[in-house]
């Protein structure tokens, strides 16, 4: 059962009590992300969740990894366009000492510009990194050429240009404006008791934030074609179709649909593409879904020679479901994946408190299990055909790293 409590100044903190485990996961979650910065601080929250690790103004860089290595314990940490989270996971005797860790780091870090010129080059080469793995960097120049303008595209890393321009004083102004208590979930999972929820009310509960700056407006979805000529061995295409938001009473026939289109290795791009006709090692579709917009990709990697070959190959598989449909086996198989998907991922502490603390912070509601499986079970065979027609009868975007930087002859 999961239990929630509101500190005075809005922080929340759900809490799940498995006894049945002896580890504890706590995350500190924040409904900030890339998408709440402009082309001036793209970056910073990324570059912010770095700096957490650099040292407090008790402990160094090294005795906050010491911190956890000597109780067994792991910690880490990731950005996303919504939101970012701190997470630490430890035996159950350690949770305490755990929390107050990444409370030190929450609340003292000291941004030492010693550190941030060393952490700099640490994240200006993964920067390199990523524009040297072009079957990730295509994602981003297709979120570009889907939002545009809109600070959803914008790539969580931000570049070298913006990462070289934060200073102490840009990080704290930052985390004061975006980090504020009402955009704070604190979830822990795992064999606690209620006396942990006493405590980090006692460490969050108290602190005060700016003003909360207006919320984004919801972007627009443009159906762009873009490319880029990079020395690759492959050709990687994706293509993008607007999706639904995080929460729409239509996601679960929208999932189930993807696991049918390439979210398996039973799908139909899989078995197409890959199994029939061998042109791609790596074709798959996944959604992503934010607060006020969703997007659909599929993504194929195939030598340049057989680019457009891919790219009809794909075009055929969506006009064949769009005139036939979906059969009974595949949405069945795809209901029991999903059914399946879900409660084993269930049965780590992780994923509960990940789980738990992505849905106070974004949708502030939990559903309990049985209620999701039961929601998925109604999705129908109508429910999903209709949901083909909506997705895959618009026009779409495309984005394409290829050694020559030419798209399909017939995009």
């Amino acid at each position: 059962m999961i239990k929630k409590f509101t500190c005075d100044n809005g922080v929340r903190i759900v809490m799940e009590e498995i006894p049945t485990v002896r580890s504890a996961a706590i995350g500190i979650w924040i409904a900030t992300g890339s998408r709440d910065e402009t082309l001036e601080n793209n970056g910073i929250s990324h570059f912010l969740e770095h700096m957490f690790f650099k040292g407090t103004e008790t402990k160094t860089a090294k005795e906050i990894a010491e911190s956890f290595d000597s109780i067994g314990g792991q910690v880490n940490a990731f950005t996303s366009k919504e939101y970012t989270c701190y997470y630490a996971k430890v035996l159950d005797n350690h949770a305490e000492y755990a929390l107050e860790t990444l409370a030190d780091m929450f609340f003292n870090s000291a941004f030492d510009q010693e550190e941030m010129t060393k952490e700099k080059k640490v994240v200006a080469e993964e920067i390199k990194m990523y524009e040297d793995t072009p079957d990730d960097i295509v994602h981003d120049l297709l979120s570009k050429a889907v939002y545009k303008n809109h600070s959803l595209g914008y790539p969580i890393l931000g570049n070298e240009e913006t990462l070289a321009s934060f200073t102490r004083e840009k990080l704290k102004q930052y985390m004061y404006d975006m980090y504020t208590p009402e955009r704070v979930v604190i979830s822990i999972a795992g064999n606690v008791r209620e006396e942990l929820v006493n405590k980090a009310d006692s460490l969050f509960g108290q602190y005060e934030g700016g003003s909360r700056p207006a919320g984004q407006s919801a972007p627009e979805f443009f159906s762009h074609k873009v490319s880029r000529k990079k020395e690759t061995e492959q050709a990687h295409l994706c293509l993008g179709f607007e999706g639904l938001p995080i929460g729409h009473q239509d996601i679960y026939s929208l999932v189930a649909l993807n696991n049918i289109v390439g979210g398996s290795m039973s799908s139909r791009l899989f078995q197409e593409v890959r199994e029939q006709r061998g042109l791609a090692y790596s074709v798959f579709s996944y959604h992503s879904s934010f607060q006020d917009s969703g997007l659909v990709t599929i993504y194929g990697g195939t030598g340049a020679d057989q680019l457009d070959q891919l790219f009809e190959t794909i075009q055929e598989t969506l006009a064949t479901l769009l005139r036939t449909g979906v059969t009974v086996k595949e949405l069945r198989n795809s209901k029991e994946q999903l059914k399946g998907s879900l409660v084993l991922n269930l049965e780590s502490t992780s994923s509960r408190m990940s789980r738990n603390g992505k849905n106070e912070l974004i949708l502030k509601k939990h559903r309990p299990l049985d209620e999701v499986v039961r929601l998925i079970d109604e999705v129908s065979l109508e429910s999903v055909n209709k949901m083909a027609q909506r997705l895959f009868n618009k026009d779409f975007s495309a984005a394409l790293i290829s050694p020559d930087g030419k798209l399909p002859v017939s995009l």
